[in-house]
């Protein structure tokens, strides 16, 4: 029996997530939200040791509703404008296509919202000034946060179901606002595969009220994955319910953004996240 609780501690032991620190910034690796299947739920938490300003921003990890696993210390070069601005910012991944399809995808990041709410003093964030942002498949899931949020089930046995998953801002890469002509007809994109009367549910156009986060939006008028349209029409709903928005619409750019238009996305991205996150 000693023998077995020994080992046990070591087990438990080994799977404490550590805390390092990499070129100013703090990295909480694998931090786990929640668990399903079996199988955990996991973030990484990177905020700047010397000017963080307490405002958290999830970033989804998400393409194709596929979400892959990397090595943190190799995330820093692509969070580094939001990181240089003072955020801290959680890389969230979620149950990851093809074996999760949309509905439960977005449950995945609800959750997360919901976590870092309930662990904001933790973190050293404002529970009440998180912002969102992710492209394409995460600009979707972004969108879902912005327009689709609630306050969570006051009944649930589970504390953190029982917590809001609101964000204050939102940023979305060329992200599809309307998935309803997609379900079932894409083989590329098996997240897609699920019942066609839930298509609503799950597409962020059909969301928008006055009550929505601040969003912008950042599109390439040559998408030819996701054209533009997509952008426009769900701009155009938020200016119909006067929800603070904008759409910037980089010349040229297709499906992801590179060089001098990336520079520019991510810096529309940190101005939009300091407008409407940064307290005045």
């Amino acid at each position: 029996m000693k023998w077995m609780i020994r080992s046990l501690i070591i087990i438990l032991a080994l799977c404490v997530t550590e805390a390092f620190a990499i070129d100013g910034i703090e990295i909480i690796p694998d931090v786990v939200y929640g668990h399903k299947h079996g199988m955990a739920l996991t973030f990484d938490v990177f905020k700047p040791k010397q000017n963080a300003n307490g405002l958290g921003i999830l970033f989804m990890v998400s393409g194709g509703w596929r979400s892959r696993w990397r090595p943190p210390e190799q995330s820093i070069g692509w969070l580094k404008p939001m990181l240089d601005k003072g955020f801290t910012v959680f890389a969230v991944r979620h149950g990851s296509s093809p074996k999760y399809v949309i509905p439960e995808i977005v449950e995945d990041v609800r959750r997360s919202v919901r976590f870092v709410r309930l662990q904001a003093k933790k973190f050293g964030v404002d529970p009440e000034r998180l912002g969102v942002a992710g492209g394409s498949a995460g600009g979707h899931l972004s969108l879902m946060l912005g327009t689709a949020s609630d306050n969570g089930d006051p009944k649930s046995k589970d504390e953190v179901l029982r917590v809001s998953d609101r964000v204050a801002a939102v940023v979305a890469y060329f992200p599809p606002t309307d998935i309803r002509p997609w379900i079932n007809k894409l083989d590329d994109y098996p997240a897609l595969n699920f019942e066609e009367e839930k298509g609503a549910a799950y597409s962020p156009l059909v969301h928008v009220s006055s009550d929505d986060a601040p969003t912008l939006l950042v599109h390439g008028d040559k998408d030819e994955l996701v054209p533009l349209e997509h952008s426009e029409k769900i701009l155009a709903e938020f200016k119909k319910h006067k929800v603070a928005t904008e759409l910037l619409v980089i010349k040229g750019a297709g499906h992801g953004f590179r060089g001098e238009d990336g520079e520019r996305a991510s810096e529309a991205m940190v101005d939009w996240f300091e407008k409407y996150l940064l307290k005045e």
